[in-house]
């Protein structure tokens, strides 16, 4: 493994943005965004107004960058005994807690400025991702499942989109969040293949950990398969029409790819079906589900 050493000091001035960006892995938020952007096209099968759209944009930047900031701060330690992860930006000493835990404030600010502008239901359900935001560091230090928890925090997308549009619950932007939840524990449990070894000598709690990497490999693929189901029950919930299942059609491919192209111990791989297969497939579904409104 490659070892890191630190920098000469945390980053000032305007070098502070691009480490921040780089902190929160910001080119990641194409996992979840158009999830949400899906979700409320799909409560009214019609294109929301721009300055709804606008403000799901703002609250699932600071929710999403929320979140990594927080994972950061709480996994600080764990990084640092990485060599994987040791040269992160806060073990490598390129950003402080302080600097960190402002950015933290600041997206809260941002997400919370999102919310106050959509419906009132909003306001009061902003706590439960934040809740899962804070529980899922924790998690595995305790349990293999961990992966799931992260799959429920941030397949919370789609649900907040269809009810910062309507202002209710429905049964498709449940099975729509169960979906992404399913499909991101999936290639989180394929991710988590990069460090299984260390894990397990740190007693961190994974499935690759526990259950070793063939036994990982099929899990994960459950889970997709999970995924994929939903997906289509979601669709029939909405009574959606063809561009719809044609995009499933094509992210069920692409799943297909990922766990073709994965192999233990080849991290470029593992690094590939992480980034590129499952950043294309969110895509993928978005699109999909604009050919339906199209249609419509």
């Amino acid at each position: 493994m490659t070892s890191h050493t630190p920098t000469a000091g945390p980053a000032s001035g305007l070098a502070i943005v691009p480490a921040l960006l780089g902190l929160v892995r910001f080119q990641h938020t194409v996992f979840a965004l158009p999830f949400a952007f899906a979700g409320a096209l799909m409560a009214t099968n019609a294109m929301p107004p721009w300055s709804t759209l606008g403000w799901i944009l703002l609250a699932m930047v600071g929710a999403r960058s929320l979140a990594m900031a927080l994972n950061r701060l709480i996994d600080r330690r764990l990084d640092a005994a990485n060599p994987r992860t040791a040269g992160r930006h806060l073990p490598s000493g390129r950003l402080t807690t302080g600097q960190v835990w402002a950015f933290a404030a600041v997206s809260l600010a941002a997400m919370l400025g999102a919310v106050s502008q959509l419906p009132e239901i909003t306001w009061w359900l902003w706590p439960v991702p934040v809740a899962l935001f804070v529980a899922y560091p924790y998690t595995k230090r305790v349990t293999w499942s961990c992966h799931l928890v992260l799959g429920l925090s941030i397949g919370i997308a789609p649900i907040g989109g269809w009810i910062a549009v309507t202002g209710a619950f429905a049964l498709s932007p449940v099975l729509l969040w169960i979906a992404v939840a399913a499909w991101i524990a999936g290639f989180d449990v394929i991710y988590a293949l990069l460090d299984v070894e260390h894990d397990r000598q740190a007693r961190i709690r994974s499935i690759p950990a526990r259950f070793g990497e063939a036994g990982a490999l099929r899990i994960a693929a459950g889970l997709h398969l999970l995924a994929v189901a939903l997906l289509v029950l979601a669709g029939i919930a909405a009574s959606v029409t063809w561009p719809y299942y044609v995009g499933v059609a094509a992210c069920a491919l692409i799943l297909l790819w990922e766990h073709a192209t994965v192999r233990p111990g080849d991290e470029a791989r593992i690094q590939a079906a992480f980034g590129t297969a499952n950043g294309v497939m969110s895509l993928v579904f978005l699109a999909g589900v604009i050919g339906e409104v199209a249609v419509a």
